[in-house]
């Protein structure tokens, strides 16, 4: 490996290392494939280079307190200013829900969550997202604080296990302890997220679902194909963006969608709204619900 790029992994494993609760050597071994006994290296390259690096029972991190290269630690984070202007940028992207879902994870991953996520978030989330991801990182359960059920028009605490969360934080797979079940849990609906002492318990049981470019998220998925008018594919795309790949052009006014979805609620309301732009092809499973609906 050339110094160039030895110097582009120390500085990423420093970027890892600036966070609130830390990493574990097993955690940054595996993400650089690198032996342990590296990472030890070039924590003491950090120490003689001014970093004071905090060991909290196998978590380290830096302690920025007390080391010396304070100014270049500034370099790690976002100013509030900063932060602001990223937001705006990122949440300016209306259309493209697909790239502004590839800047999230870009950012992630190259700084670590924990100081990235004011500025990706909207504020009022920020707290609940943050105690999620902390949660999932070290396998706690959680109390979803007066969560408002959609379905059941229910306002009640959810002692939950959160494992995953879904396209730009919107909602976070769960287990629910109570129900036994593994659900979505809308972010917006949470009031305050708190973490318990207590670790992860039913993990034989979980199980992250799938999303379809209609948002819809279910554990299994059935095909679809629609043929779309250009007026129907225009707004196909400019309403979700990720159905883009899944589409075929015929000719100037005919394009053919197939793909796969969780269930028909998403596709269906879509089919429905423009009943002269669309013509849904295969099997007759997807045009007897529509019927049904009708």
């Amino acid at each position: 490996m050339s110094d160039h790029a030895k110097f582009q992994r120390m500085l990423e494993i420093l970027l890892m290392l600036d966070c609130k609760f830390g990493r574990s050597i097993d955690e940054i071994s595996r993400r650089y494939n690198i032996s342990q006994r590296t990472v030890y290296r070039y924590f003491d390259t950090f120490s003689k280079a001014g970093f004071v690096i905090n060991n909290n029972k196998g978590y380290y991190n830096i302690n920025h307190k007390n080391s010396l290269v304070d100014n270049i630690s500034h370099l790690l984070h976002f100013s509030e200013e900063e932060s602001l202007i990223l937001s705006k940028a990122i949440h300016s992207i209306e259309d493209d829900i697909e790239l502004r879902t590839k800047l999230i994870h870009k950012l992630c991953s190259l700084y670590d969550f924990d100081r990235v996520i004011h500025a990706i978030l909207r504020k009022e989330d920020t707290p609940k997202i943050y105690n999620l991801l902390q949660a999932i990182k070290h396998q706690k359960q959680v109390i979803l604080k007066d969560y408002k059920s959609g379905h059941g028009g229910t306002i009640k605490d959810r002692l939950v296990e959160p494992l995953d969360f879904t396209n730009n934080y919107n909602a976070v797979w769960c287990f629910d302890t109570e129900d036994k079940k593994n659900k979505i849990f809308k972010s917006s609906r949470i009031k305050e997220v708190i973490i318990k002492e207590e670790n992860w318990c039913f993990v034989k049981s979980h199980k992250v679902g799938k999303t379809d470019i209609f948002r819809i998220h279910d554990y299994t998925s059935f095909p679809v194909k629609i043929k779309l008018s250009l007026m129907a594919f225009n707004l196909l795309i400019e309403g979700f963006p990720l159905a883009e790949p899944f589409i075929k052009k015929e000719n100037d006014n005919e394009y053919i969608l197939e793909t796969e979805v969780c269930n028909y609620l998403g596709v269906g309301r879509f089919v429905l709204g423009l009943p002269k732009e669309v013509e849904v092809l295969g099997d007759n499973k997807f045009k007897n619900y529509l019927k049904n609906q009708l």
